[in-house]
């Protein structure tokens, strides 16, 4: 049993979709100055204590950056841009977090320090 032929009408329709589909994934630009702001936000937060502070949301950040990356070589610019931004603030969460705890840890030491210098104020000396 053979299959009817499409009409030429039906060809140019499926041509015609085809077309619009590939304009619309090349219209979009790579998303370079996104790319580029992602990679500073990751570095940031590494350097602000990330991996010690938020070590699943380093995690979670460096992989988004890295699958926006091959999202970008492939030429998926509108899921690099999406990924990319998503890893943005992953890192963004993740320098906070780790500001957050290095605020706390100093905030804890100067309440021992304290709490040392009232114990060694109360002690009569002889």
């Amino acid at each position: 049993m053979t299959l009817p032929l499409p009409s030429s009408r039906h060809r140019l329709a499926w041509l015609l979709s085809g077309a619009a589909l590939l304009a619309a994934c090349a219209s979009a630009p790579p998303p370079t100055e996104q790319m580029a702001v992602t990679t500073a936000a990751v570095t940031d937060a590494l350097q602000a204590g990330g991996t010690r502070w938020a070590p699943a949301e380093m995690l979670v950040a460096q992989d988004k950056l890295a699958q926006a990356n091959a999202a970008l070589a492939a030429h998926d610019n509108p899921r690099a841009l999406q990924l990319a931004e998503q890893a943005q603030a992953d890192a963004q969460l993740a320098q906070a977090k780790a500001q957050t705890g290095k605020a706390r840890q100093a905030a804890d030491e100067v309440k021992d320090a304290s709490r040392v210098l009232r114990e060694e104020m109360g002690r009569k000396t002889p």
